[in-house]
């Protein structure tokens, strides 16, 4: 191939035929540059950078500062990405002739004395993957607390750049500086004039992929805005577990309306005063549910009240014997317990009397129940009212929604500090404290038991509406005793006390009340029995102090 010969090669061969040296001219010296003419109050800068092939750039800044005080810059060196993430550079070998600078983690302080000066820095984390491409990004000038009448500026990379960008003026602005181009020394030449004090020139250009290694730094941050965006993918996925959520209450409530059907229902006739073939009263609850059973299987836990109602049952069924004192109650053993007492009957004996022969009311504080609503709830199972235990059944969806509320704030926080799917955690702890609250509505009730709960209703209005001119006067003591702890555990004694205050407990040819002593008149148990049924359950749910006087608790004792 036939090239050219160059000025060069002609000098020296005309030198060779005139017989003179074969030696170049020098090349002329380079001029001084002119000083910069700047406006008053003004600055002006004039920047060179290079990327270096180890993906650094480097960077010379000449300025001219107007006389008067000093002029200061700040270089942020963190810069948001709009996507929850914070770009990071750093710089190194930091050198001015003419000030001083101070780099902290967040930004630059460049400090400028009047006259020229000279800045040298190194750029890391400026090159990052942009597709096929990577792009050079830096801010050349910008944060200075003076105006800039003029910004000049070149950067030259290895390869030659596919496009550019510049933009001038106010941060965060889209304005594009008015002059930047890429020169035939592949060299990107900018020049921009009148930037107010604190506006910025930022540069960024593309050039091919593996140019020179990547070396752009993100640090996450947490931006709330970002964090609990709501995209439409997310809302694909928040509807989703609405759904599933509303499902999963629409099961339950599936099941538990079985138990809100049969407790909603008109209660059949239920009749527990019934009249013999040998012409006597007898008592029968439904389904053999006892007093203490009445109010587990109602309100599926184990209340005062229902070891209350057990105690004055037991008196009833002359296990024990009341006796009223002067301030004060005696609770009293008739007989031991026998075969014919369930568990927690006999627990409640135990926890009252034990191996003692008597009890006075005010010394049952600080009695442990834990055995009684162990009976309790195991009895309701056996008796096919309950799948399980109530309170296993309660617990169990309430720590499970505790646990989901506090997977979910955990979820809440990793998410919302990694990327934008804060919502999507907030939803499982919102799904977790809704679980928590429905616990108390979990279906725990087998069909026979939803079935008891109507006829419990049903046995509460036979209680309210039994004549006692129906029952023969000598059975009428019996009926008013095996009913009264019945109306106790519902709510109902005060009005069952009531209508038998005309009750004569003689007529079975015995004085007083065959359980109760130290009266015989109805009048006076009438305004004593509630007294005795409140400091009862207040002496059961009472905790002994240090000075061993006991600790009074809420009376529990309510209509169900």
């Amino acid at each position: 191939m036939f090239r050219k010969p160059g000025p060069v090669v002609l000098l020296v061969a005309a030198a060779a035929l005139l017989g003179l040296p074969a030696t170049a001219p020098a090349a002329p010296e380079q001029a001084p540059a002119p000083p910069v003419n700047v406006l008053p109050g003004t600055i002006a800068t004039d920047v060179q950078a290079k990327l270096q092939r180890d993906g650094t750039l480097t960077v010379t800044e000449r300025i001219t500062v107007p006389d008067g005080p000093p002029v200061h810059r700040t270089i942020p060196l963190r810069q948001r990405t709009g996507e929850g993430a914070d770009r990071v550079f750093t710089l190194t070998d930091a050198r001015v002739d003419g000030g001083e600078i101070a780099v902290g983690p967040d930004a630059a302080r460049l400090t400028v004395l009047p006259g020229e000066a000279t800045f040298d820095y190194t750029v890391h984390g400026a090159v990052a993957e942009a597709g096929d491409l990577q792009e050079i990004r830096w801010q050349l000038s910008g944060g200075w607390d003076l105006p800039v009448d003029r910004v000049s500026a070149s950067l030259l990379a290895p390869q030659v750049p596919q496009d550019i960008t510049c933009l001038a003026g106010p941060v965060g602005g889209q304005e594009r500086c008015g002059r930047f181009e890429i020169g035939r020394t592949r060299q990107v030449h900018v020049l921009e004039f009148g930037l107010a004090a604190g506006e910025r020139l930022d540069l960024s250009m593309r050039v091919p992929a593996g140019a020179v290694p990547s070396n752009a730094m993100t640090e996450r941050r947490f931006d709330p805005a970002y964090a609990f965006s709501l995209t439409p993918a997310i809302g694909v996925g928040l509807a989703g577990m609405g759904l599933l959520l509303i499902g999963g209450f629409g099961v339950l409530w599936h099941f538990r309306g079985r138990d809100v059907r049969a407790s909603s229902a008109p209660p059949g006739p239920v009749e527990v005063l019934m009249v013999s073939a040998d012409g006597t009263t007898v008592f029968a609850s439904p389904d053999g549910v006892l007093p203490g059973q009445i109010g587990t299987v109602a309100d599926e836990r184990v209340d005062l009240v229902d070891v209350a109602a057990t105690v004055v049952d037991l008196a009833v069924r002359n296990y024990l014997w009341i006796e009223e004192l002067a301030g004060d109650w005696r609770i009293v053993r008739r007989n031991d317990p026998d075969s014919a007492l369930r568990e927690y009957e006999r627990a409640v004996h135990d926890v009252l009397v034990g191996d003692r022969r008597q009890v006075l009311l005010s010394e049952l504080a600080g009695r442990d129940l834990a055995p009684v609503r162990e009976a309790l709830y195991a009895e309701v199972v056996a008796n096919g009212w309950f799948g399980r235990r109530p309170d296993a059944e309660r617990n169990l969806f309430w720590w499970g929604g505790a646990g989901l509320a506090a997977a979910g704030v955990l979820l809440t926080a990793l998410l919302a500090l990694t990327g934008p799917l804060g919502l999507i955690g907030v939803a499982v702890a919102l799904g977790g404290v809704a679980l928590s609250f429905a616990a108390r509505l979990m279906p725990a009730r087998t069909a026979r038991g939803s079935v008891l709960v109507g006829q419990i209703q049903g046995l509460r209005n036979h209680l309210r509406k039994v004549s006692v001119d129906a029952i023969p006067v000598a059975d009428r003591e019996t009926a008013f005793s095996r009913s009264l702890p019945y109306a106790l555990v519902l709510g109902e004694a005060g009005p069952w006390l009531e209508k038998f205050a005309a009750l004569d407990p003689e007529a079975d040819g015995a004085p007083g009340l065959y359980w109760y002593g130290a009266t015989s008149d109805l009048e006076r148990f009438r305004e004593t029995f509630p007294a005795f049924a409140a400091r009862l359950c207040a002496a059961l749910g009472a905790r002994r102090g240090s000075s061993g006087s006991p600790e009074p608790v809420t009376n529990s004792v309510a209509p169900r």
